[in-house]
C-alpha cells in the first residue's frame, strides 16, 4: 500500500534491511486518523429537539420506528438478545421492558402474573430483563438431549474373536410453558426424532407425555407408560448453564419407575405430579412393578435449538464420536 508518510531509517542499516524497516514503518493505517474524533452515537428515536436527526441506515430511513418496535414484539427473546448485536438504535429500543415482560409472564405463566410482578420488584429491581437473563427457566425452543453410550460384548466367531460393540441411544426431552413435557427415549439421532417431538405424534413414535414443575434450580417430572401395567417414570433434575442465563444443562439428580395402582389414577389423570405427591422415593403402590432407581443413562441433558438439529455434533456416529463430554 503507497503511503505519503516519510519515514527516517539509520543509515547503518543494509539496503535489504532499510528497504522492508521502511516499509514496515511506512504502512498506511487509515483508522489512526479517528482517534480524537468524536462520532455521534445514533438515537434509538427522533431528537426531541427542533432539528430532525436523519438517520444514515436506510431501514431506518424507510422503516418508522412504530413499525420497527412492532417486528420485536414479534420475536422470541433469543432472537432479540442476537438483533440488539446490530446496532445501537436496535440494542436501545430492544430494552423497551413491554418486550421482557411478555416475555416473562409467558414463560413463568403457572406462577401466576401477580406472583411474576412481586418477584421482579422484590428480587429483580423491577428489571423484566434482568428477570429473564437470571431467573432460572426451562428453553422451550428446542429439546434438552442425553446421549449415553455403553459397552456390549458381542458373540465370539471361530473362538478367535471376542467382538466388542459400542451401544448408542438418547433420551429426549421437550418441555412447554403449560408445565407438560414430551419424552422419548431412542437410538435415533437428533434431527430424526425432532420432527416427532409433539403433541400430534402417533403411537409409533413412542412419545410420552408428562407433567413437570420448577421451584429454583430443581426439576419435577413425572409420565405414565401406558400397558397392561402401569408403570410411572419420576425424574428430578438440576437446571444449569455454562454461560449466564443460558440453561442449557439438565444434571439427572434421581430416575426411578414405580407402580401405580388404578384407584391413584382417578380424577387425577389430567396432572400426573398429583398421583406421586407426597410419595417416598422408593414407593410403589403395585406389588407387581417394584420401584427402581436407576443408576444408568444419567448423562447429563445437553439443549439443542430447533434451527441447530440438523447440525448438531449429536448427530454424529459411535464410529466418529465414540463418547460425548457434555460440560
Amino acid at each position: 500500500m503507497a503511503s505519503d508518510i516519510s519515514v527516517a531509517v539509520p543509515s547503518e542499516c543494509s539496503p535489504f534491511s532499510r528497504s522492508q524497516t521502511a516499509k514496515t514503518l511506512a504502512t498506511e493505517r487509515p483508522w489512526l486518523n479517528l482517534y480524537g474524533v468524536r462520532v455521534r452515537p445514533v438515537a434509538p428515536f427522533e431528537s426531541l429537539s427542533g432539528k430532525r436527526f436523519v438517520d444514515p441506515a436506510l431501514i431506518h430511513r424507510c422503516l418508522p420506528d412504530e413499525l420497527l418496535f412492532e417486528v420485536f414484539t414479534r420475536m422470541c427473546p433469543y432472537t432479540l438478545g442476537r438483533a440488539a448485536c446490530v446496532c445501537r438504535k436496535w440494542r436501545y429500543t430492544i430494552r423497551n421492558p413491554s418486550l421482557w415482560r411478555s416475555a416473562c409472564l409467558k414463560t413463568w405463566q403457572m406462577s401466576g402474573a401477580e406472583a411474576n410482578y412481586k418477584i421482579v420488584r422484590s428480587v429483580y429491581d423491577g428489571s423484566w430483563r434482568k428477570m429473564w437473563v437470571q431467573r432460572p427457566r426451562l428453553r422451550t425452543d428446542g429439546l434438552y438431549v442425553s446421549r449415553n453410550t455403553y459397552i456390549h460384548t458381542g458373540v465370539a466367531e471361530w473362538k478367535v474373536t471376542n467382538p466388542v460393540h459400542v451401544v448408542c441411544y438418547y433420551r429426549y426431552l421437550r418441555f412447554y410453558s403449560s408445565g407438560k413435557f414430551l419424552y422419548k427415549i431412542s437410538s435415533q439421532r437428533v434431527k430424526e426424532v425432532v420432527k416427532c417431538m409433539n403433541f400430534r405424534a402417533s403411537k409409533a413414535d413412542c412419545v410420552f407425555k408428562g407433567d413437570s414443575i420448577l421451584s429454583g434450580d430443581q426439576v419435577e417430572a413425572a409420565l405414565l407408560y401406558p400397558g397392561l401395567r402401569l408403570t410411572l417414570l419420576r425424574m428430578r433434575l438440576r437446571l444449569r448453564g455454562t454461560t449466564i442465563g443460558a440453561n442449557n444443562r439438565l444434571d439427572v439428580v434421581k430416575l426411578v419407575t414405580t407402580g401405580v395402582n388404578e384407584d391413584d389414577l382417578k380424577n387425577r389423570e389430567d396432572d400426573v405430579l398429583r398421583i406421586v405427591e407426597g410419595w417416598e422415593e422408593d414407593e410403589t403402590h403395585d406389588p407387581d412393578v417394584p420401584a427402581i432407581s436407576h443408576r444408568r443413562g444419567l448423562t447429563p441433558f445437553v439443549f439443542v435449538p430447533f434451527e441447530e438439529t440438523e447440525t448438531s455434533v449429536l448427530n454424529l456416529p459411535v464410529d466418529k464420536m465414540d463418547y460425548f463430554v457434555p460440560g
